[in-house]
């Protein structure tokens, strides 16, 4: 990794499993770095299963050294409990990096589809073939994986915009 490069951090939160992606990005350049997810079991209280998201990112975070992190929006679905306990989970997955002081952008799933893919309503499939292109060497085992890397790749695309929100509201 030069000095110019910025490592991003893709978070796809989820109870079940959150998934994460790490890249670098040197100019216009998308270098994988690394993916995967973590895994909490149904059968454990709700508690222990936030912790175990913490647990699991925080050793991402210790391992990967990101410098910018971006998690993907919650979409409100018919199943209000469903809709909170995801609630939760991304509470606890925008807390890790939070917690080391790196800034955490959040992107609509639309958004991150039409990033990657160029059209918003792209399906799963679409995202895997587009991540083999932008990042060759990337071979996420689960969704949640390659999920994660395109919400790196979107935020790697959008960091300067976000950036200038940020500033301006600030001022």
């Amino acid at each position: 990794m030069t000095s110019r490069a910025i490592r991003i951090l893709g978070i796809d939160p989820g109870l079940r499993r959150t998934g994460w992606g790490v890249i670098d990005v040197d100019g216009n350049r998308l270098i994988y770095v690394g993916c995967g997810s973590v895994e909490s079991r149904e059968s454990l209280p709700l508690s222990e299963r936030l912790l175990a998201i913490h647990e699991g990112l925080l050793k991402v975070m210790s391992e990967h050294g990101p410098m910018e992190a971006a998690i993907e929006q919650t979409f409100v679905n018919k199943d209000g409990a469903g809709t909170l306990k995801l609630g939760q989970a991304r509470g606890v997955a925008m807390l890790v990096p939070a917690m080391s002081g790196i800034s955490v952008a959040e992107y609509a799933p639309n958004q991150v589809k039409k990033t990657v893919v160029g059209a918003g309503h792209a399906d799963k499939n679409q995202i895997r073939v587009m991540l083999g292109v932008l990042l060759p060497k990337a071979q996420p085992a689960t969704p949640d994986a390659a999920d994660a890397l395109a919400i790196a790749i979107t935020h790697a695309h959008h960091r300067q915009s976000v950036a200038l929100m940020r500033k301006v509201a600030s001022a």
